[in-house]
Formats: structure tokens, C-alpha cells, sequence
């Protein structure tokens, strides 16, 4: 259709400069015509003009009928061999039922004669096989117009080879690339492509990805996930990928603090673990607390808090206070505040706390603490069972 207005078009054109020739000092020309009742008098330019935009309005409505009229007898056609479809309606069944790995020999045929897509085709068929050195052997022979799409497969098969140091190189240089003009149409496919990319990455190899020069590649659920994996990890992190989440962390805080109150948490936990960042982490668990009141993460700030060379019990009881003012009737504020009012001297406004909510863990466990608190080894005793108790505290990953 597209070929058919251009071809007009051109015509158009070059009726237009033939016309200007002829025209030129003789005047545009007379054409009478009279039929029946009908009188038309225009000249030469308008009348030419008239000619070509009648054929192509009869031309296009031409091609519309016929392509109608195929459509509708392909419809009522009896098709008993899949071969006799047409390349197009073969490649849309091989998607819809995903049926690449079957057909890969007609994939290849399609596609052999495409000097853009050749190589990358090539490369996701051998990909799907596992023969990944024949694929990025394959990629060699792409074209240069298909950079990013041979980009794209190297990458998924460096992250299949467990390669995360070349798949990172390649995704950075991916990220700040300038998309090429003919992709545009498609360039949120594209983005989305990288994303997943960048997700198969991190969770592939958590601390790698903190190796990445720029932030913000990982969609909400992958960059919980890889919160998550980056906590069940710690233990195995090196002092520079410390110092790498460390640096993320800053670099992000103000951008963190706008996420979902799940993802919050996690970094609030990972923070918790380096005390290096103890500022931070006090900062956004007072951030959390200000949103909404969480048990986990009270205890995480009371924690810390008790965890201080020099514990600042006035600021502490006085922040306690404030929660207590925003959340009524969470036992686990007077749970912490027996602890402040012991560490400072005040046994009776300790003692008039155990008297509160006479059915909760927590403060069952300071009633009995109180009794036995001249015994050490009763208090071992105590922990050990309140502490395997679930419903005791439960600070999870």
C-alpha cells in the first residue's frame, strides 16, 4: 500500500515538472468537455492532477477488495499440510505455540536470506541447544545495523556461562548507548529487555552487580529479590562489597525512602548489619516508624539504640513516648521502656509496667525476668526459651 501511494506520488511529481515544461509560455492550457446535460471547463494542470487522484482512489480500493476477498477464501480453505502456509503464517503458529526447539531447520531457511537477522537467529537457536560457544560464534557475523540485538543475545549467553564480569561490561555499555533510529518503535520492548537483563544479573551474582556504575536497572520485585539474596549472602561478602552497598545505600537514600514499605524494611535490615551505617539505618528506621508502626522494625531501632558505646536513654524513652502517643496499645513500646527505666534507676516505674498486658509474650517474659534476675543462669534458661518462641520476636530476612 505504502509502495502503491509513493509510486503516485513520484508520478505526481515528475506530471508536475513535465507540465511546467510545456506550459512554460504557451499558459496552463483549455479543456472543454460537454456531455448530456454536463458542462466542465478546467485546464490542463487540474485536469491531469484529477487523472492520477482518480486511479489511485480506484487503485486502492482495488487492492483493499482483494485483499478482503483472499483473506475471506483463506478462511474457508481446507490446509492439510503445514508446509503449504505461508512463511508469515508460519512463523506466527511456530510463536503461538512456542515451538522454536521443533522448528528450527525453517526458522534458519526463513531467516538465511536476512542479512540483518541472520546471525542473531542463528545465535538464539544454538542458545536454546546450550552449544553457547557456536552462538557467540554465530553473533560474529552479524550485521552492524543489528548491534544491539547481538548485544542483547551475547549477553544472555555470558550470563549463562556463569561469565557476570563480561555480561556487566556489556550491559553498562548496553545501558548508556544510544538506541539505534530503526528500533525506536520498539524501544520500551527493548528497555524492558535490558531490565530483565539486569535482573538476571543481580540475582545470578548479588554482589557483582554492586560493581555496576549507575543505579536504578532493576525492577521492583527483582530488586527486592536481590535485597533479599544480598542478605542471605552477607556472610560471604568481601570488605569491598561492603564498601560498595555502603556506597549504593548513600547514594540512593533519598530515592529509598520513596520505595514500598517492604523494600524499605530490607534495606533497614541490611543496614543493621553494617555499623558503619549506623546513622543511616537510624534515619530510616525512624522514616518507617513516622509511616507506619512495625514490630521488627522497633526492635531494630531499639537495638541498635542499646547497642551504643554511650546509650542516650532520654532520647530513647523520649522517641518511645512519641510512638506511644502516634500507636496505642503496642505492648512491645512498654517492653522497651522497662528496659530504659531499669538501665536508668527507676525500679518502680519499671515494676508498675509488668502490671500491662497480662496476656503478651514480651511482658510475661519481663514478669518472670524480674523474679529471676538475681540468677543468671535462670536467665539463660529464659532466653533460650522465649527466644525460640515465634511469636517471642520475630526479626526475619
Amino acid at each position: 500500500m505504502k509502495a502503491l501511494i509513493w509510486t503516485y506520488l513520484v508520478s505526481s511529481l515528475f506530471l508536475l515538472a513535465l507540465l511546467s515544461v510545456i506550459s512554460y509560455g504557451y499558459g496552463a492550457g483549455y479543456i472543454y468537455v460537454y456531455w448530456h446535460d454536463w458542462q466542465i471547463q478546467t485546464n490542463v494542470w487540474i485536469a491531469g492532477f484529477a487523472v492520477i487522484t482518480c486511479g489511485l482512489i480506484l487503485q486502492l480500493l482495488w487492492t483493499a477488495v482483494k485483499r478482503y476477498r483472499t483473506r475471506e477464501q483463506r478462511k474457508l480453505k481446507t490446509i492439510f499440510d503445514f508446509k503449504t502456509l505461508h512463511p508469515y503464517e508460519q512463523l506466527g503458529v511456530i510463536w503461538l505455540l512456542e515451538a522454536a526447539q521443533d522448528q528450527q531447520e525453517f526458522i534458519n531457511r526463513i531467516f538465511s536470506q536476512s542479512g540483518l537477522l541472520k546471525g542473531i537467529v542463528e545465535a538464539k537457536l544454538l542458545f536454546k541447544q546450550g552449544e553457547y560457544q557456536l552462538a557467540l560464534n554465530a553473533l560474529h557475523q552479524t550485521a552492524p545495523m543489528a548491534f544491539e540485538l547481538a548485544e542483547l543475545e551475547r549477553i544472555e549467553i555470558f550470563l549463562a556461562l556463569g561469565d557476570t564480569e563480561k555480561a556487566l561490561t556489556h550491559l553498562e555499555f548496553l545501558q548508556q548507548h544510544q538506541l539505534s533510529p530503526w528500533l525506536q518503535d520498539i524501544e520500551h520492548a527493548y528497555r524492558q529487555k535490558i531490565t530483565e537483563l539486569w535482573g538476571s544479573l543481580a540475582l545470578q551474582q548479588s554482589w557483582v552487580y554492586l560493581r555496576s556504575l549507575k543505579y536504578g536497572h532493576l525492577d521492583a520485585q527483582t530488586r527486592d529479590l536481590w535485597l533479599q539474596q544480598v542478605l542471605t549472602q552477607f556472610d560471604q561478602a568481601s570488605y569491598e562489597d561492603l564498601q560498595a552497598v555502603q556506597q549504593r545505600y548513600l547514594v540512593l537514600e533519598q530515592e529509598i525512602q520513596t520505595r514500598p514499605y517492604t523494600s524499605k524494611v530490607l534495606w533497614l535490615k541490611l543496614l543493621s548489619r553494617l555499623p558503619e551505617m549506623s546513622i543511616q539505618h537510624e534515619r530510616l528506621a525512624l522514616h518507617l516508624l513516622r509511616e507506619q508502626f512495625d514490630r521488627d522494625v522497633f526492635y531494630l531501632w531499639f537495638q541498635q539504640q542499646l547497642l551504643k558505646q554511650a546509650p542516650d536513654y532520654q532520647d530513647i524513652e523520649n522517641k518511645i513516648e512519641e510512638m506511644e502517643q502516634q500507636y496505642l496499645s503496642q505492648p512491645i513500646l512498654s517492653f522497651a521502656k522497662w528496659y530504659v527505666y531499669e538501665a536508668t534507676d527507676r525500679h518502680e516505674q519499671a515494676e508498675a509496667l509488668l502490671t500491662l498486658y497480662p496476656d503478651n509474650v514480651l511482658m510475661s517474659y519481663l514478669r518472670i525476668k524480674s523474679k529471676i534476675k538475681n540468677n543468671e543462669y535462670l536467665v539463660q534458661q529464659l532466653n533460650l526459651i522465649f527466644e525460640n518462641d515465634a511469636n517471642f520476636l520475630q526479626f526475619k530476612i
